[in-house]
């Protein structure tokens, strides 16, 4: 039954899709979009639909899906407005089908039997591929987010700057060191400034992970200086029983430069002001 029912859906193309597209515009679906946008997509959709339905290949409909995903979801496009069209599509190829062969009974039966565990499953695979791919975007981001929240930066040769700035919870501080001993094996740095200024409390947990990154950095033969110890974290590590003498401690992000300069061997000096006289 599937040729003959394919052949039935690709003879009224035109007609199934425009009224595809204006139960997708009645419904509020994919407004994100320009109508020039939705010409193409919808027309796109169709005819992979309708391909899938004839081959049975999952596989390339899955590489489809992904593909279609990638175009829409930058545009805002939501999980439940792809699930959407995809039910009506399959709804209105239905009706199609309903319409044409009504008069038979059997063979209605026959085609709805032989359309709609396809349907069900081009629906289902769409929808899967879709969240996937939009659970990898999102992965992306968060990833994306994180490193430019906690940047290694390199000063000068053999020296690294790292700020953090905002909430510093565990799982940030873990992806903090993972971040920093790439950038000590990268630049082959020998000291690193750590800067909290901009982290307005640490907790226990993060307080003994931010030790093990200096043991951590120490192995890979880097030292650490951290500033900008805030009162409230100063007093949280003295509380907690960190051992500080692991911890080389500069009161400003300025001192700590000075001081890792020092370490590298430089040496700073100020240049004399004149009174132009």
């Amino acid at each position: 039954m599937l040729p003959q029912l394919v052949a039935h859906l690709r003879e009224h193309r035109a007609t199934l899709r425009d009224d595809w597209a204006q139960r997708i515009h009645d419904a509020h679906l994919l407004e994100a979009m320009t109508p020039q946008e939705m010409v193409a997509e919808t027309t796109s959709v169709y005819d992979n639909y309708v391909e899938v339905l004839e081959t049975g290949s999952v596989e390339a409909l899955q590489h489809y899906a992904r593909d279609l995903s990638e175009r829409i979801i930058p545009r805002g496009v939501e999980t439940h407005e792809v699930v959407g069209i995809v039910l009506l599509l399959r709804d209105v190829l239905a009706r199609s089908l309903f319409e044409k062969y009504q008069g038979d009974v059997g063979l209605l039966n026959r085609v709805l039997d032989a359309y709609e565990p396809a349907a069900n499953r081009i629906a289902n695979t769409v929808a899967v591929s879709f969240v996937d791919e939009r659970e990898r975007v999102i992965r992306q981001q968060q990833d994306a987010i994180r490193e430019l929240s906690t940047p290694v930066l390199p000063v000068r040769e053999r020296l690294l700057i790292l700020p953090i700035i905002g909430v510093l919870d565990s799982e940030r501080a873990k992806q903090l060191t993972e971040q920093l001993l790439g950038g000590i094996r990268t630049h082959r740095a020998k000291v690193v400034v750590i800067d909290i200024t901009g982290a307005p409390e640490v907790d226990e947990a993060v307080a003994n992970h931010l030790v093990q990154t200096v043991d951590a950095s120490r192995l890979m033969g880097a030292s650490v200086i951290i500033t900008g110890l805030s009162p409230t974290i100063a007093q949280t590590l003295v509380t907690i029983g960190v051992d500080l003498s692991k911890m080389n401690t500069i009161g400003d992000l300025q001192g700590g430069l000075e001081e890792a300069e020092r370490l590298l061997g430089y040496k700073v000096t100020r240049k004399g002001v004149t009174d132009g006289s």
